[in-house]
């Protein structure tokens, strides 16, 4: 069996050769370090601070580490970098000399030493399997309580910076923030705090343990109120998931909190750490904490990890699950997750004025949904005797851009032929898109000179859900037979244009309920 200082040994080598940097500051030493090699991660700006330098090639240990890989390499610049350390024996000697804007230099003897080689290569390119489209918004919510203590809270830090590292935080990536869970929850950063990935480490790395109860679900109820909104940060349309660390088991109730997080559309994970042993269930105020907390009791939001010396080789895989778009479940709101196609009478009977007022109503529809590339979509067909695409539900990735086309669209003017209009948007609006989450709405004023429900059958069965909306000499037959069961909730009629607006609400509440049910 192995003996326990050589398990220490494997283990500290693997930390070193394979972990993500360790962040140090500008000023941090090579005798500062405890490991005789190791991966530091150099903040941004070290030029501008003053950094003590000693030697050329091998550095005395009282040289600064990030100075002497400027030196030495001119590898940080502005934006900083990793470099890998190796420590040492004194020497005499250490040479000055001039490069990359520092200035190194003699000394004749010290007790130890450091050399350096660059990490560029090694330690800050991903494979590309570790790098997943992951656009969204993603709170961490970390245990600080007296349940992890001191030692495991560090290494708790440690596996939380593995996991940002990978995760590449950027515009083009997620945004991420974090809370302590304690006996009051803490928010140490929001989402847009900091864009850049080595700005964030260092933010973790600075996190002081609070100690405390473990109140997880008070945790989780900040979080879910207002952590998300947009004024700290938060993106519409992008998914919101929570990823809640404990270490054993919480101290307070977690089921009102995470029935608040579901309903706002946010996906809690919960990564258990070393659950209770057997002995200590008499202990757990709830046993069934964790399908209560997770946004849905069906295994993919609960990660257990037997132990904080264990965490590394789950980095890769709860990556996959936090970054997995489709199996999002709770973040699939009808707000976020739906299209919308508004196939528009521009017959000649609708005039000018009326079809402003008709783009109005569409347009305050619209204002509804989180409208986004990662979120809901709209699209706009017109109508007369002839079809216009006016945009597709593509076209536009967010509300803005898509609000102000639909109000620009120019008035036809023409006939009036409903069912081939409907043939049309089938065809050429939605034809990329699944079923279970298209809905049409029809605004038309008159009679169609076609056939609508052959159409409006064929769009029912390719899985679009129509809503119609006559105004004036529409026929109640006509809108009826468009629109989908239950007939009744999905067929509004007004006599006049100024009372469409009357209809949003309903049409709102209509789309998120038929949303709710097919999904």
């Amino acid at each position: 069996k192995p003996s326990s200082m050589f398990l220490l040994f494997i283990l500290t080598a693997y930390l070193v050769f394979y972990s993500v940097p360790d962040p140090v500051t500008c000023t941090t030493r090579g005798a500062d370090l405890t490991q005789d090699t190791v991966v530091v991660l150099c903040p941004p700006r070290c030029m501008q601070s003053r950094m003590s330098v000693f030697g050329t090639g091998v550095y005395a240990a009282v040289s600064s580490i990030c100075g002497a890989a400027v030196h030495r390499y001119s590898i940080l610049g502005p934006a900083g970098g990793p470099v890998r350390v190796h420590k040492l024996q004194g020497r005499h000697n250490y040479m000055s000399s001039y490069a990359h804007g520092v200035h190194s230099q003699a000394l004749s003897h010290w007790t130890a030493s450091f050399s350096l080689t660059s990490s560029e290569t090694s330690t800050t390119a991903l494979p590309a399997a570790a790098q997943p489209d992951c656009q969204m918004d993603i709170a961490m919510v970390i245990d600080s309580s007296n349940n992890i203590g001191q030692r495991r809270f560090n290494l708790q830090k440690n596996f939380v910076t593995k996991l940002v590292a990978m995760l590449r935080v950027g515009p083009t990536g997620p945004h991420i923030g974090l809370i302590q869970a304690s006996d009051s929850p803490r928010t140490e950063f929001l989402l847009t705090n900091y864009s850049q990935p080595k700005e964030l480490l260092f933010a973790i790395k600075e996190l002081a343990y609070l100690g405390g109860d473990t109140n997880t679900g008070k945790a989780i109820m900040h979080t879910a109120e207002t952590f998300f909104s947009q004024e700290n940060g938060g993106r519409r349309g992008h998914p919101r998931v929570m990823m809640v660390l404990i270490d054993g088991w919480p101290s307070d109730d977690l089921e009102q909190a995470a029935m608040l997080a579901r309903e706002s559309g946010i996906n809690v994970f919960l990564v258990s750490v070393a659950k209770p042993a057997p002995e200590e269930l008499s202990m757990v105020r709830d046993k069934d904490f964790m399908k209560k907390a997770v946004c849905k009791d069906n295994g993919f939001f609960s990660y257990p990890i037997p132990s904080w010396f264990s965490t590394t080789k789950h980095v890769r895989p709860l990556i996959q699950r936090l970054c997995s778009l489709d199996g999002l479940l709770c973040s699939k709101t009808c707000y976020n997750s739906v299209n919308i196609g508004f196939l528009i009478d521009g017959s000649s009977s609708v005039g000018q004025g009326n079809f402003q007022l008709v783009l109005e109503f569409l347009a305050g529809i619209a204002r509804s949904f989180e409208i986004s590339d990662v979120g809901s979509h709209i699209g706009a067909v017109q109508f007369t005797y002839d079809q216009r695409l006016e945009f597709g539900l593509s076209d536009y990735s967010n509300k803005e851009d898509a609000i102000n086309a639909l109000r620009r669209i120019p008035y036809m003017s023409g006939g009036t032929a409903t069912g081939s209009a409907i043939s049309y948007t089938t065809q050429n609006l939605f034809r990329r898109t699944g079923p279970g989450r298209n809905f049409l709405i029809v605004v038309t004023d008159g009679q169609s000179y076609d056939d609508v429900r052959g159409p409006a059958m064929a769009a029912h069965k390719q899985g679009i859900t129509i809503f119609s909306v006559g105004v004036a000499w529409a026929p109640l037959d006509d809108l009826r037979a468009m629109s989908s069961e239950p007939k009744e909730n999905h067929t509004f009629f007004t006599r006049e244009f100024n009372g469409l607006a009357e209809f949003i609400p309903q049409l709102v509440r209509g789309i998120c309920r038929d949303f709710t049910e097919n999904n």
